[in-house]
């Protein structure tokens, strides 16, 4: 009888504890050996860790890839490089997750799987979007809406007409926005209920937010909120969330959102999705704001501690930056400025590895040419050499044969010579470039950096006043932002001469970009009283690629301003030569004018920068770097000057004139080359 009782104690112990240990099994989303994974298995727990656990993410992704390579399998291949690209959008990483997506592009393309790649393409836009790139972004997405279309994928259609809508809100072209979240709506109703619906009612309560009608803002995203209690819809309950509480901070409500903020915040940890969180995070900090910078401080320094323990960059340094700005309002100053020498270390930690990165490439290919060039010239002595040998054996079998050998000798030699001589041209071209780039390094980079020096050793003085403070704090950024425009300038210039430029061509409304560039430029202008008066025309179109047309008109009206004395006037102008079928723009100062003797090298890379009239300082690869800009768009540049009445600046673009019938489409975010997908 003691022995049974024995038995029946030992079984009450075990059975629980292997009841446990199956419960756990079960709960595990791995319950297969890796061997026996498919790629759906795969794809369903890279989609769970995408935002909790990215690492483990990649880990599953890499798997899959590797599944997909033994069976041949190319969809499968494609659809975990396009979650490998998500994770890096969603780090900051937007290079490295742009590659995975023109790779999957390509699966995709060469499998004739056009969902997937109007999908792909979607991605891309978004990258574009979330860099602030709103135009190339709507081209993507124009881009996908021509594939869905093509392959009468309705939910395609919807989802591009959606993410247009997107970009046109980032541009805050609202009443565009709405036209093309009603087509989406009009779609999404004719469809089954998606996550993609529940997008459309926050776009709806984000546009009516910014719009200032706010009960229509709150009914849709009300509505969104009730139809995403499902648990596979908590990212967007999430978000609708935050937005809701957003429309009742506009209102004033602080109470109301901040209670809804702190529900939203409670969900994000329970999934684990940190995103979100931080999201939730900062949307809290800034709600509380200055009127209470305890609490809003609390609530960055969490969002803080979570993106580090995430090794998530880009929100670090953005956090960084908003706690910078919370102290300065404040006027806690000696803070403000730690936060923004952290926030600056970092950003420049990654940026240096760039500039690293790029400094070892041009490097390495220059040695790489000269190793080439070393070859060469090893190979014509070994041919000399058996040339030589040749014509010793000639000589000594005929003597008829010599005269052959001998003039077959000379030509070969007089061509290797050739050969030889335009390599050293190249290697002294490439010598000049090393220079040129060298010794604008070390003029125009000294100076700033030496003030920079010495404006820290002045904030080391404890005996500063805390205006006084601020003054050289201000010059210290203003050195700072000199040192860095520099060396971006030289970093471009350098990076051109080695690979290359890459030509994005669009259509583009000039009186758009020139508005943006008036605006970068203002701030300079304002500060010498200058004028700048804008004639060119708003109906105009010409085909070019926009950051080059940018960078061009930037350049010219800094340097117009550069130029031009306290109380100048600056005119940029633009004409159509329909004969020709370009648009001439102009850009007149009335400032010191340009000697005859610098014209003719004005826009070359023996040109040699000059002070301007407050003896601002340039790098003088500017005018340069504008020339092999507009070379590259079919376009020429030219200049025509008197000293001390001022210059004119001319350059010519190809024309360009589109009407599209029906929904009426802005030009600039159509593309005209697809050289880019």
């Amino acid at each position: 009888m003691p022995l049974l009782k024995f038995v029946l104690l030992i079984l009450v112990f075990c059975l629980p504890l292997g009841f446990v240990k199956a419960q756990s099994a079960a709960s595990l989303p791995v319950a297969k050996h890796n061997n026996a994974l498919t790629i759906s298995d795969l794809d369903k727990l890279v989609k769970r860790y995408r935002y909790s656990k990215p690492d483990s993410a990649v880990y599953y992704a890499n798997q899959a890839i590797l599944l997909a390579q033994k069976t041949n399998d190319l969809n499968g291949k494609a659809m975990m490089l396009n979650h490998l690209g998500m994770i890096d959008d969603n780090l900051g990483e937007f290079e490295s997750s742009r590659a995975k997506y023109f790779e999957a592009l390509q699966l995709y393309r060469k499998k004739g799987n056009a969902v997937g790649e109007a999908a792909v393409i979607i991605r891309l836009g978004v990258v574009e979007l979330r860099k602030g790139n709103y135009d190339k972004a709507i081209g993507y997405f124009l881009q996908s809406l021509k594939v869905a279309d093509r392959s009468n994928n309705e939910a395609g259609k919807m989802e591009a007409y959606l993410t247009v809508s997107e970009g046109y809100v980032g541009q805050r072209k609202f009443k565009m926005a709405l036209t093309y979240l009603n087509i989406a709506e009009g779609i999404n109703k004719t469809l089954p209920f998606s996550n993609l619906s529940l997008n459309i009612y926050n776009n709806y309560g984000i546009i009516y937010r910014e719009l200032g009608l706010t009960e229509k803002a709150k009914t849709y995203l009300e509505k969104g909120i009730l139809l995403s209690e499902e648990p596979q819809y908590q990212g967007l309950n999430i978000t609708l969330t935050n937005n809701l509480a957003k429309v009742y901070n506009k209102e004033g409500n602080k109470q109301k959102s901040i209670q809804l903020q702190k529900s939203a915040l409670e969900k994000a940890r329970k999934i684990q999705n940190y995103l979100r969180e931080y999201q939730t995070l900062t949307g809290l900090a800034d709600t509380y704001g200055a009127l209470n910078g305890r609490e809003a401080i609390h609530y960055y320094n969490l969002a803080l501690s979570l993106v580090r323990e995430k090794e998530a960059h880009k929100q670090e340094i953005e956090v960084l930056g908003r706690l910078a700005d919370l102290y300065k309002s404040q006027k806690n100053f000696e803070t403000a400025l730690l936060m923004k020498e952290k926030q600056n270390a970092l950003a420049d930690s990654f940026f240096y590895k760039k500039m690293a990165r790029q400094v070892v490439s041009l490097q390495s290919g220059y040695e790489l040419y000269k190793s080439k060039a070393r070859v060469n010239q090893l190979k014509q002595q070994n041919s000399r050499q058996r040339l030589e040998s040749n014509v010793f054996i000639g000589l000594c079998i005929a003597s008829l044969l010599v005269v052959t050998i001998v003039s077959y000798y000379f030509y070969k030699t007089r061509k290797l010579n050739k050969l030889l001589n335009t390599a050293n041209t190249s290697l002294e071209e490439s010598n000049r470039v090393k220079d040129k780039l060298f010794s604008v390094l070390a003029h125009d980079l000294r100076s700033p950096f030496a003030s920079v020096l010495d404006l820290m050793h002045l904030l080391e003085d404890d005996d500063i006043g805390a205006e006084e403070r601020v003054m050289l704090v201000k010059k210290l950024t203003t050195a700072a932002n000199i040192s860095l425009e520099t060396l971006n300038m030289l970093l471009k210039w350098g990076e051109m001469q080695i690979k290359g430029v890459r030509l994005n061509s669009m259509i583009v409304e000039p009186k758009q970009a020139i508005t943006r560039v008036m605006g970068l430029v203002s701030s300079s202008a304002e500060k010498k009283m200058i004028r700048i008066i804008d004639r060119v025309d708003e109906h105009m179109a010409i085909t070019v690629d926009p950051n080059h047309f940018e960078f061009i008109v930037r350049n010219l009206l800094s340097n117009a301003v550069k130029f031009t004395a306290s109380g100048g006037n600056v005119v940029i102008a633009a004409e159509i030569d329909t004969e020709l079928s370009e648009v001439v723009f102009s850009v007149t100062d009335s400032g010191v004018g340009i000697k005859t003797e610098r014209i003719d090298r004005i826009f070359n890379i023996s040109n040699t920068s000059t002070k301007g009239t407050n003896n601002e300082t340039g790098t003088s690869l500017g005018l340069l770097i504008c020339k092999e800009f507009i070379d590259l768009n079919k376009g020429r540049i030219w200049v025509n000057s008197v000293v001390n009445q001022g210059s004119t600046f001319y350059f010519a673009l190809p024309l360009f004139k589109v009407t599209v019938p029906g929904v009426q489409i802005n030009t600039s975010s159509v593309k005209a080359s697809k050289a880019d997908i």
